[in-house]
């Protein structure tokens, strides 16, 4: 009983179970992601990495509007939706090209 001589949870009743894992990529490194996403959906798999940039930059918001945002994070939410919706228009229009009046 080691508990009794000083040695109690008292000192640091936080140190375990309360806190965030830190083993996650943290903000900044997920803007980058999602801005690197963002431009290479411009190129090639928009219509995945569109939406994958979307949520890169959500997460480097630190999931809400208010607040400070960093720079990478605007960017990666804004080209990822812009991605997301030329990917989307694409689509569309590459399945009603066939089959029109002619």
């Amino acid at each position: 009983m080691m508990a009794s001589f000083g040695h109690g949870t008292r000192r640091h009743p936080r140190s375990r179970g309360r806190t965030w894992s830190r083993t996650g990529p943290d903000r900044a490194t997920l803007g980058i992601i999602g801005v690197i996403c963002a431009v290479a959906g411009f190129f090639a798999l928009g219509i995945v990495l569109g939406p994958a940039a979307i949520v890169c930059g959500w997460l480097a918001m630190g999931r809400n509007w208010a607040g400070s945002r960093p720079v990478t994070a605007v960017v990666a939410l804004v080209l990822g939706a812009i991605d997301t919706l030329l990917a989307l228009v694409v689509l569309a229009g590459a399945t009603t090209s066939g089959y029109g009046m002619f």
